[in-house]
């Protein structure tokens, strides 16, 4: 069963309702906004690239407000142990069992700070969680729920102290996008409100999480016709056959665009996916799937530039066909 009109209406509403309580805490980045929800209700997790002190926080907190439900914030750090995120089980003396004691990604929105800080070994703690929805200790899986949503930020590469993400966990990020400075404008209102350290604290629920569980299902049944599926396909083929990159965008990131495109054309109102849906995402979805050709980088590729030139090598499918 395909999305009705009515419902894509009340869709795009709703979405925007959500953006805009979310943009209270994060002035003039309603773009980053838009994509941060649409990541949600695709149900997928969002990776920011920033440096400190541009709002990171304040987006995790003002979604988790936003759709009344549970905020976490772990610290990442280079002597974090698995069970720190995951949680462990902890014997009683009085009742002569184990406990589990839940980690803090039993939670509707997981904030990972400094994600890059911590070793692979607690990094992969989170591969599991992040694919399936679960978290298994000592042979025990147990679910977080939902909705569940990791975003995670990393600091630039090139700062002492990181260790770069597996491509297997780059992989389980949905879109990767900065929030960056705010503008000047956005800034002379943020300076004029200083006294108000916590502006995500002041967001109210506008939606729960039962109905953010049922717009992610609604989102699904957003219509893609065939033409338009061979249009991603073809794109993700083209990734790979460039001689520019050694890892191209996979099936699981593939899928993924689909996903997030049906949930980016219901926020329009539209109960159908089209090809410029695709080009509008494909930077935010695809660039950290990337691996380029160590020469090719060296020689100044980048995955935006790759990105680009693959969406117009593919030809794009009619309006009609497409629709």
């Amino acid at each position: 069963m395909t999305m009705t009109r009515d419902e894509a209406a009340w869709f795009a509403n709703a979405f925007d309702q959500i953006v805009r309580n979310v943009s209270q805490a994060v002035l003039g980045k309603d773009h980053v906004v838009r994509l941060t929800v649409a990541t949600l209700l695709a149900e997928g997790h969002m990776l920011l690239e920033d440096a400190p002190g541009t709002g990171k926080t304040s987006l995790a907190r003002a979604l988790a407000g936003t759709v009344d439900g549970t905020h976490k914030r772990i610290q990442f750090t280079p002597d974090l142990l698995p069970t720190d995120v995951t949680g462990v089980n902890v014997y009683d003396q009085r009742s002569g069992e184990f406990e589990f004691r839940q980690g803090p990604i039993f939670a509707s929105i997981v904030l990972a700070d400094e994600i890059n800080r911590a070793s692979p070994k607690t990094q992969s703690a989170l591969l599991e969680v992040m694919e399936e929805g679960q978290v298994t200790v000592d042979g025990v899986t147990r679910p977080v729920g939902r909705p569940f949503m990791v975003i995670a930020t990393q600091n630039p590469i090139e700062q002492a102290g990181t260790y770069r993400l597996p491509e297997a966990q780059m992989d389980r990020f949905l879109m990767k996008t900065s929030i960056g400075y705010p503008d000047r404008a956005n800034m002379v209102e943020i300076l004029g409100s200083a006294n108000v350290k916590n502006r995500a604290a002041q967001v109210s629920p506008v939606i729960n999480t039962q109905s953010v569980a049922d717009m992610a299902d609604l989102g699904s049944t957003v219509f893609t016709s065939p033409a338009l599926l061979d249009y991603v396909a073809a794109l993700g083929e083209g990734s790979r056959m460039t001689h520019e990159t050694r890892i191209g965008i996979s099936t699981r990131g593939v899928l993924a665009m689909v996903r997030v495109a049906k949930v980016w054309a219901a926020s329009q109102g539209r109960e159908y996916v089209t090809p410029d849906d695709v080009k509008e995402l494909a930077a935010p979805v695809w660039q950290h799937r990337l691996v380029l050709d160590p020469d090719a980088e060296f020689a100044g590729a980048t995955p935006e530039n790759i990105i680009s030139r693959v969406l117009a090598d593919v030809p794009v499918p009619t309006s009609k066909a497409g629709a």
